[in-house]
């Protein structure tokens, strides 16, 4: 039971890092023909941020999100790629990305908290593997606007029904 569990915890890893490895290829993305917006599992649609323009999914995250209790989309502002996910309930395939990114082989540094120019608290690193030097950060948010920085303090706050949902995960990669 042990090695099963083992397994499938290295396989989420490997397929959110592979999910996060295609987002954080910036140069190699192409735009999708889609509508902007990110469609909930109650069908409500919602708006991409603006001056953002959705990317297509890869192959690996179309299969990801076919059991993923949400919906993913990936977009690009032209250098940095941000991928958002609206999650309809508490899982524990939402995890941290420096987790995939770490799996993926890249080595991280200058992890810490940050507050954006609207006050908002984001997780933050830079992952580094070869050429590639990335800052990475990101944050959840739940229906009600309250933000966390803490995967595990959102998924045990959503298991608790101390914060209800839908909410957003939002990952943002920028070159450095």
């Amino acid at each position: 039971m042990f090695e099963n569990t083992l397994v499938n915890r290295v396989a989420w890893k490997v397929a959110c890092g592979v999910v996060l490895l295609v987002c954080a290829a910036i140069g190699g993305l192409r735009a999708a023909r889609s509508e902007p917006t990110l469609r909930t599992a109650e069908n409500q649609a919602l708006e991409l941020p603006q001056g953002w323009r959705p990317l297509a999914l890869s192959d690996v995250e179309q299969r990801f999100t076919r059991q993923f209790p949400g919906t993913l989309a990936r977009m690009t502002d032209g250098r940095q790629v941000m991928v958002m996910r609206a999650v309809h309930r508490p899982t524990r395939m939402l995890h941290p990305a420096i987790d995939c990114y770490r799996a993926l082989g890249y080595r991280i540094a200058a992890q810490r908290l940050q507050l954006d120019d609207e006050k908002k608290l984001w997780r933050c690193f830079e992952a580094e593997r070869g050429a590639t030097h990335l800052r990475v950060c990101e944050r959840i948010v739940d229906a009600a606007g309250a933000g966390f920085t803490d995967t595990s303090a959102w998924y045990w706050s959503a298991v608790l029904g101390q914060s209800t949902g839908p909410w957003q995960a939002i990952t943002v990669a920028s070159p450095l």
